[in-house]
């Protein structure tokens, strides 16, 4: 028996895969023609006992029963709009370069019917979104996926940038050792937290500035004790990177989707007046948190501590006195 001829139901089921969906059945008929192509002789009963195998492997072939049956596969691996959901994040992701993001959509149309595809060719608008030029990037988290899973050391080296916009390596090309424990995405950029030789202690690095990190044979440091990814990511992106104290805030009553989205809803706030509401939030006292304060041009004020709101008002006019 021919080898094609032993195949017959793959490919049947790859013939469905690439050629059907619930919009586009097909028939026995136009299996057979397929399959005749292919130098496959079959009858009618035979294709239908193949899909009829398909059915019971657990694929979801469908069918439309009526004077000529047709046959659609129903469930893919991904619904069209988990697809286009996929395909969107990929045009965002600000970690994924330009290349490998239209590799990874037509990777990712594949896997949708020949009809579908066409709807995953999305113009997503970015809002100025730079994407890196690193087109090694996703190669890279792989790399420490495997080391945080194996409890190995990676050693790499690290960019900056000079005042002229040159990328050069950090002090002069220096090797780092680095234990990885936890990739976090934040703000668009893929971050590594761990514990560095050099700076014996944990810290994080952005991982599209890592220059060809390796996996060394070395076992990982050992999590300090009081290790937290939640409290680290606290400190590194949001506005408890120091000292925390309890601010109260005065908000105009439009900004309570704000607060909350950046203190959860569970914060504890209160009406002021027809306009306006107060939040009580512990936060440190950091140059974030006053930039954050500053974006809203006086739709917030601190109203207490009086040493916050003065340390605020400082920021303001060293700002201005730079300017002039």
């Amino acid at each position: 028996m021919p080898a094609e001829t032993k195949n017959r139901v793959l490919y049947i089921l790859k013939f469905l895969r690439e050629h059907t969906d619930e919009n586009h059945p097909t028939t026995i008929h136009e299996i057979n023609d397929y399959l005749d192509e292919l130098g496959i002789a079959a009858g009618r009963k035979t294709v239908a006992d193949d899909i009829e195998q398909l059915q019971e492997c657990g694929y979801d072939v469908v069918c439309n029963k009526s004077r000529q049956n047709q046959y659609f596969i129903g469930e893919r691996d991904l619904e069209l709009a988990e697809l286009k959901m996929l395909v969107d994040a990929v045009q965002a992701a600000k970690f994924i370069s330009a290349k490998k993001s239209k590799a990874l959509i037509k990777k990712l149309s594949a896997m949708a019917s020949p009809y579908q595809a066409g709807e995953l060719n999305r113009q997503l608008y970015i809002d100025g979104r730079v994407k890196t030029t690193n087109e090694s990037v996703y190669y890279i988290v792989d790399l420490i996926y495997a080391a945080i899973n194996e409890k190995r050391q990676i050693t790499f080296k690290y960019y900056e940038y000079t005042p002229e916009k040159k990328k050069v390596f950090k002090h002069h090309g220096q090797v780092y050792v680095f234990s990885p424990y936890d990739l976090v995405w934040s703000n668009d950029s893929y971050y590594v937290f761990g514990f560095s030789e050099s700076h014996g202690k944990v810290v994080k690095f952005r991982v599209d500035r890592m220059y060809k990190p390796s996996m060394s044979d070395a076992s990982a440091v050992k999590k300090p004790k009081d290790y937290d990814i939640a409290e680290f990511c606290k400190q590194v992106f949001m506005m408890y990177d120091g000292e925390l104290c309890t601010v109260e805030l005065l908000c105009e009553n439009s900004l309570m989707k704000s607060i909350v989205d950046r203190f959860g809803d569970k914060v504890e706030t209160q009406a002021a007046d027809c306009g306006h509401f107060k939040a009580t939030v512990n936060i440190s006292t950091s140059p974030t948190f006053f930039a954050w304060i500053f974006t809203y041009a006086g739709k917030i004020k601190i109203l207490s501590p009086n040493t916050v709101a003065a340390s605020y008002q400082e920021q303001i006019d060293k700002a201005l006195s730079d300017v002039k």
